[in-house]
């Protein structure tokens, strides 16, 4: 896996001296102003709307283009026309009249029905067809979770086999999908398998699970639904939802939350979201999953003042400013509603919020756990549920971090990165951003070495009473510094 099939601009360093301090902080919006537009938005989202909503799940295919993967797996393209590329095609031999019409015949299943295996194993099947043989693929999953299609190497006696490596403890399942050279196609049994990695341990890579940890993470993250201009005059609006985390900023009147920039404002459109709703802690809520009811959410619903991106977001187009998806929503006091306690008032005095890191992480160093990473986010497929990835982090090139087993799915989007990350607390050093359109593992922009910094600066000391409050334009971005 290359980043180079990518038309990356170049981007350059820049002072953090604007995010170590906040000096005159200007007071936050009145009360009522604040409440009014609060009431306002957790009415608009109603059961039709939430339902209505997608993940903002960016992925880039091997020729660079940007496309919106949809929840059916769909492509759609992004700042651009150009169609996503379909499965690699060539001319297929049908079955004639009086020829092959047998579908292959696929046998001695490993691992079989009820076995147990460990965090990798080598997963083999005998595959035959008097035609010969054009695809087998091997679809794994856990139970009751989403399937991952691997396609299957031919060895000798017609066994096909794929090592995998990643699995978690708990119940999983798998089959084989074949086809042959007639285009007669079989499917095999789904088969039931458990793994057991023998207690886990810290260097075990996690792609996607529930986390179920707690700690201050639990309470910090959260789910943001907001809506994004589906056209250039901004007479239509499409609903999305990301994540986000409370982020310690050491200012009064204020609270900051971290996500990805592309779940802040749209750089195919040039506007930033609207009707934006934070949900803290979500996973906690005593409903079926997201509803209208903030009171059954442990924390209750919160609404942002306004958005704060960097400028080279906004002057690009996905995937060339991937080097700057990262943002803030800046809240005043009075935007909540529901539970919450007697700081309901306040989001980051009703939540612990996280510390970020500007600071380089660790990042390849062997064996060392040292950089090992945590990505989590609250993903579409498996509402209210907390997920999270863990293993290793890589640098992908001079812009991205890379989580390359992670298989968070849409609506994860702008979750954070945490290294270290003990007992559910640690550092932020990155968000959720974007993955391949072929291969699993997640991106994250460096928040160390370029604007990052300044961005978050803007976002404790921008005047709340100097914010557009339009449609589309409610928001600031910020230059590097």
């Amino acid at each position: 896996m290359k980043f180079d099939r990518l038309k990356i601009v170049a981007w350059t360093a820049c002072c953090s001296a604007l995010a170590l301090t906040a000096v005159n902080v200007p007071a936050a919006p009145s009360a009522a102003i604040a409440s009014q537009k609060h009431a306002r938005i957790v009415a608009y989202w109603t059961k039709a709307r939430r339902d209505a909503a997608i993940p903002r799940d960016l992925r880039i295919d091997e020729r660079g283009y940007g496309y919106l993967r949809l929840p059916n797996g769909a492509l759609e393209p992004y700042g651009h026309t150009i169609a996503a590329l379909k499965k690699p095609s060539s001319p297929q031999p049908m079955a004639k009249p009086g020829g092959d019409t047998t579908a292959p015949t696929i046998t001695n299943r490993d691992p079989a029905n009820g076995a147990t295996v460990s965090a990798s194993y080598t997963f083999k099947a005998t595959v035959t067809d008097a035609s010969g043989i054009r695809s087998v693929n091997f679809r794994v999953g856990p139970a009751g979770g989403q399937q991952r299609s691997f396609a299957a190497a031919a060895g000798t006696n017609n066994v096909y086999s794929v090592a995998l490596t990643g699995f978690t403890n708990g119940n999983w399942t798998w089959s084989v999908v074949a086809k042959d050279t007639a285009n007669n196609s079989a499917t095999s049994p789904v088969t039931s398998f458990t793994v057991n990695t023998g207690g886990g341990g810290g260097g075990d890579v996690v792609p996607n699970a529930e986390y179920t940890s707690g700690g201050v993470i639990q309470n910090a993250t959260g789910r943001i639904y907001f809506e994004m201009p589906s056209n250039s005059r901004r007479t239509r609006w499409s609903g999305y939802v990301c994540s986000g985390t409370v982020v310690a900023d050491a200012t009064t009147g204020r609270s900051i939350v971290q996500t990805a920039a592309h779940c802040v404002y749209d750089d195919a459109y040039k506007a930033f979201a609207r009707n934006v709703l934070f949900i803290p802690n979500q996973a906690g809520t005593t409903g079926s999953g997201t509803d209208l009811n903030c009171s059954n959410d442990p924390l209750g619903c919160w609404t942002p003042s306004f958005g704060v991106v960097d400028t080279d977001w906004t002057t690009r187009t996905f995937p060339d400013n991937v080097a700057w998806d990262y943002a803030y929503y800046v809240f005043g006091n009075s935007s909540h509603s529901g539970n919450g306690g007697a700081s309901s008032l306040v989001l980051d005095s009703a939540v612990t919020p996280i510390s970020i890191s500007f600071a380089t992480p660790n990042f390849e160093v062997g064996n060392s756990t040292t950089d090992r990473t945590t990505g989590l986010g609250y993903s579409y497929d498996q509402d209210p549920k907390f997920m999270y990835c863990s293993e290793d982090m890589e640098q992908l090139d001079s812009a991205n971090w890379w989580l390359p087993s992670c298989d968070l799915s849409g609506g994860s989007s702008g979750g954070p990165w945490m290294q270290p990350f003990t007992n559910g607390n640690g550092s932020l050093i990155s968000v959720n951003s974007w993955g391949y359109t072929n291969s699993p593992g997640m991106a994250g922009p460096k928040l160390s070495g370029n604007s990052a910094s300044c961005v978050f600066g803007a976002a404790k000391s921008t005047a709340f009473a100097g914010v557009p409050t339009a449609d589309g334009d409610e928001g600031v971005t910020a230059p590097g510094c």
